[in-house]
């Protein structure tokens, strides 16, 4: 499409998910659901804030929601998720999302960006103070 941004996918960095979309996660039209693609950085936004405090974390806050160009079925999404903060019992993490269009040439095109923030959680699902680092 002439409006997107071609780019490539970002190299040395490792993808926290890898999806493919299929025809139960969009409409009529083959538009994927924004609800699905929220979900999906949901989840790859957990993994490296899970690592972090090295057990059970719960999204708090959606900071913020970007979709730049739609995503289609066919489509191949890869997430990439970074920490960009720690407190005493957040990790906010920024997920980048890209698809790899499989059309009759391949090109590939950020899609979503998004950040977010999870809080560790303890036993009973309260907030618990992150390990320390050594």
């Amino acid at each position: 499409m002439s409006n997107e941004q071609r780019t490539t996918l970002p190299p040395g960095k490792m993808p926290e998910l890898r999806v493919l979309p299929m025809p139960a996660d969009a409409n009529i039209h083959g538009d994927v659901f924004g609800g699905w693609i929220m979900a999906q950085v949901d989840i790859a936004g957990s993994l490296p804030a899970a690592r972090r405090a090295n057990g059970r974390v719960a999204t708090i806050a959606v900071n913020s929601f970007l979709f730049k160009h739609p995503v289609f079925i066919g489509d191949v999404l890869t997430f990439y998720a970074d920490i960009v903060k720690v407190g005493k019992t957040s990790i906010t993490v920024n997920v980048e999302v890209y698809a790899e269009r499989n059309r009759l040439q391949a090109e590939t095109v950020k899609v979503t960006e998004a950040t977010l923030t999870y809080v560790a959680t303890d036993e009973e699902r309260k907030p618990r103070t992150l390990p320390v680092l050594d």
